[in-house]
């Protein structure tokens, strides 16, 4: 009798997350990608809501490569839900669900273990009664686990929201390699946006704040923003630029730009024919100019290129997202002020443009 009522209180849980956010992720769209989808707008049944998701959300969240969540188990799903419902009770944003689901894969695999496998630690985050965290019968709640959680986060990591999720899981778990909960990024962000109907993929998060994308060094539940808040000029790989390799975003000289998502610099240099970045570039100059590249998780990084100075970070910097990162300019081949933004998987181009804005930070298009 105790399993079926728990059963059911998971279900009612997961179900009142996707009625009240599927609202709140209606604004989203419609403000990201410039549609509401019909069925958001009505009740579905339990087994269509796996497809809605994956429709709602944007097929963009799941490049090839990058999340996997049809593996999981009903009980690992069932785990998420209520992390994230814990979350949503406690006013928390959707980024901090993101981090918590996150932490949860990499700690227990979304399993909430009852029987202690690493010295006294328990649940769902390993969490142990030696320190200070509950009693044994707490820690193997989820529900009163999920909430330790959150309650750490804010405490130990009040700039969670900006920070790389590793490094902010760390602070509450202090684990013996804290860099290892960043690869569980892609997937739970995937699997949040699959049982909230796409909530990690904006700002606000339905409690009160209006949904809304990502903008100038706001950042996502999916740990994104956009890395200048100007419009599109030229686009990804266009009949006219086969080899445009991303997208120019037309800002002024001295805008500044932002680092799209917390990661690390790996280029900060100048690449320019002309045998130098501290002067303007011209369309007969080869060359990114002054530019950064920075790595982010599952294989993903993204290039910023022709700024005006020496970038403002350098390589082995870890940078947050919405980080100033340099200035706009046109060194290198370039024919005017603007920021050429470029998103690599494995270090092939992608199309920035319905990568960004399925995680909340829409590039804007020229009206």
């Amino acid at each position: 009798m105790t399993e079926w009522v728990a059963r059911r209180q998971t279900q009612r849980a997961g179900r009142r997350i996707l009625l009240v956010i599927a609202a709140v992720a209606a604004v989203i769209l419609l403000l990201c990608f410039g549609f509401t989808p019909v069925a958001l707008n009505s009740m579905i049944a339990d087994d269509q809501q796996g497809l809605l998701a994956s429709q709602s959300c944007g097929a963009e969240l799941a490049v090839e490569g990058v999340a996997n969540i049809k593996g999981l188990k009903k009980e690992q799903i069932d785990n998420a839900a209520i992390i994230v419902d814990v979350g949503y009770q406690l006013k928390v944003p959707p980024r901090g669900w993101v981090i918590a689901v996150a932490t949860a894969l990499q700690e227990s695999s979304l399993h909430n273990h009852r029987v202690a496998l690493d010295h006294d630690s328990l649940g769902l985050f390993q969490q142990r009664p030696s320190m200070g965290w509950g009693t044994p019968d707490q820690l193997v709640d989820p529900r009163y686990a999920s909430r330790k959680f959150y309650e750490t986060l804010a405490r130990k990591a009040p700039a969670w929201p900006r920070m790389r999720l590793s490094d902010a899981a760390q602070k509450v778990q202090v684990s013996f390699n804290g860099s290892l909960y960043q690869q569980w990024e892609p997937m739970a962000t995937a699997l949040v946006n699959q049982l909230t109907h796409g909530a990690a993929s904006g700002v606000g998060g339905g409690f009160g704040a209006p949904a809304k994308c990502a903008q100038g060094g706001e950042v996502s539940g999916a740990g994104w923003t956009v890395p200048s808040t100007a419009k599109l000029g030229s686009g990804f790989r266009t009949p006219s630029r086969p080899n445009h390799k991303g997208v120019d975003v037309i800002a002024a000289r001295g805008d500044p730009i932002f680092a799209a998502s917390a990661g690390l610099v790996v280029t900060s240099m100048c690449q320019s024919g002309s045998g130098t970045c501290d002067r303007d570039g011209g369309s007969n100059v080869s060359g990114c100019g002054w530019y950064v590249k920075i790595r982010h998780a599952a294989g993903m990084s993204t290039l910023y290129c022709h700024m005006q100075t020496r970038p403002l970070v350098s390589v082995g910097d870890r940078v947050e997202a919405g980080q100033k990162i340099g200035i706009v300019g046109t060194s290198g081949n370039s024919s005017g002020p603007h920021l050429h933004f470029e998103v690599r998987l494995n270090g092939e181009p992608i199309n920035p443009v319905p990568f960004m804005a399925a995680r909340g930070a829409a590039l804007r298009r020229q009206l």
